[in-house]
């Protein structure tokens, strides 16, 4: 089996160390800019981010939550990179997955669901038929969307909300933990509430 070199030493990359050994790789090492960090999940960290040259034959996932970072470092890797998913997800045969992603425990991605590169569908998430998902989406612990929803580049749906059917969402925005959106978002932002709304600012400070 192929060594993969995860980048980033945190509680996600434990997650996606475990789903690695679960697919089946045995040979696995992190990359992480915190010196201070000597292992994850039980391997090793060997070394900062820009040591990645050094494992040009080796797959590579991107373990960082942060979408543009994520997105700035898949970029730079290209090809190398690998999706996983767990073995205990359900992904219909007639779904698209692009390259990059991460899919965990219990996700059920249904028919002709198109996810983007470098997402992340958490543990226990639901993307319903029909939707796009725009690349570097994350897709936090049990969402639900549900069918035919356009999801923009780089937003962050937040634990337990849910997104109505036939909804769009714009790029760049985040949803917070346990709303609901219910009707289309064309700004980014920040969208909290039932039903979502958006946080609104004064003088630079959050409302």
């Amino acid at each position: 089996m192929q060594k993969l070199v995860i980048i980033g030493a945190s509680g996600h990359g434990k997650v996606v160390a475990d789903i690695a050994v679960r697919c089946g790789y045995e040979d696995i090492v992190f990359l992480d800019d915190a010196e201070s960090v000597a292992q994850c999940a039980g391997f090793p960290v060997l070394g900062k981010v820009a040591d990645a040259c050094r494992y040009a034959d080796a797959d590579f996932v991107v373990a960082i939550g942060n979408a543009a970072i994520r997105e700035r470092i898949q970029q730079q890797l290209g090809g190398l990179v690998v999706t996983l998913v767990h073995p205990d997800a359900v992904i219909s045969r007639r779904a698209a997955i692009g390259r990059g992603c991460v899919v965990m425990a219990g996700a059920v991605i249904n028919p002709d669901a198109v996810i983007g590169d470098g997402c992340i569908i958490n543990t226990a998430a639901s993307v319903d038929h029909d939707c796009v998902m725009g690349s570097f989406v994350h897709v936090s612990v049990g969402v639900h969307v549900a069918g035919t929803v356009r999801i923009g580049a780089r937003t962050w749906i937040g634990a337990g909300a849910t997104v109505s059917n036939n909804v769009s969402i714009c790029a760049d925005c985040m949803i917070g933990a346990g709303a609901v959106v219910v009707k289309d978002i064309e700004e980014p932002g920040t969208y909290i509430g039932v039903p979502a709304k958006r946080r609104k600012t004064l003088r630079g400070r959050s409302l």
